[in-house]
């Protein structure tokens, strides 16, 4: 099964690093959003924990001392990205998601702050993260789901389809709700849970959006997608068609979803 191309997402992770403060909101809010799930797990530690794409290593920073993380290995698709977590002094290699190098029953606790969802096979992916737990141990994960960026999804839709003729994945595809606690249970987790929420901002011009989605490395990477850049008058037609809010803003919408599991004790 081949959704995304991993190499070019590789490529793009890469080319974000080195500017990627600048436009981390996203991945920032909910590194703080998992933490806080942590410090509702009272009187648990986990020795040895796994950051499952750690980007520039924000998740780290917004742990710190709490959730009763001792040891923190960072990993991520990105060399660059991975490079960068480096510096936090936590352990840190590049590894890709989909070919997890690590034992079985060798973490207490995976976490993973927006980054599943560019994976091909994502129950496969679940199976080897449940693997690489020890008994009881916890799995965390945020990613992106099925409504987000849908005021772009559909601006360059209606514009595609009036100038081209025809349309292509111009925005990856993102899993639901109703999806993923199946996929939890599939993989072999205990007490399942899928959740869902909401984060809206909104820019001054669409363009920015663009700007902050190249910055976090998170454009477009659907193997499907129509190759080479996309026609000047395709674009203009869909800035055009972005909506705006009342204040004459364009919103943008990121809707989270967050699995937790527990490995069988």
């Amino acid at each position: 099964m081949r959704i995304f191309d991993r190499a070019l997402l590789r490529k793009r992770r890469d080319r974000a690093a080195a500017s990627f403060a600048a436009h981390d909101f996203l991945v920032r809010e909910a590194a703080e959003r998992l933490a806080d799930r942590l410090d509702d797990i009272r009187d648990r530690r986990f020795p040895m924990a796994l950051d499952l794409g750690c980007h520039t290593g924000l998740l780290a920073g917004v742990l710190g001392q709490r959730g009763g993380v001792e040891t923190l290995v960072q990993c991520d698709l990105s060399p660059a990205m991975a490079t960068a977590a480096a510096g936090n002094g936590r352990p840190t290699l590049a590894a890709d998601e989909e070919w997890l190098p690590f034992r079985p029953a060798s973490f207490d606790l995976v976490l993973s702050c927006l980054s599943l969802h560019w994976v091909n096979d994502l129950p496969g992916t679940l199976v080897q993260i449940r693997r690489a737990l020890k008994p009881d141990g916890l799995f965390v994960a945020t990613l992106l789901g099925g409504d987000t960026l849908i005021e772009l999804r559909r601006a360059l839709l209606e514009a595609e389809l009036e100038v081209e003729g025809g349309a292509s994945p111009r925005v990856s595809p993102f899993a639901e709700v109703k999806d993923l606690g199946g996929l939890l249970q599939r993989a072999g987790f205990t007490l399942p849970v899928v959740d869902s929420d909401e984060i809206r901002v909104s820019y001054a011009e669409p363009m920015r959006l663009l700007a902050d989605l190249r910055g976090m490395g998170e454009s477009n990477a659907v193997a499907a997608q129509r190759k080479g850049l996309t026609r000047r008058a395709t674009l203009a037609s869909a800035l055009a068609r972005y909506p705006a809010d009342d204040e004459g803003r364009r919103p943008a919408t990121f809707h989270m979803l967050t699995m937790t599991g527990w490995a069988p004790a």
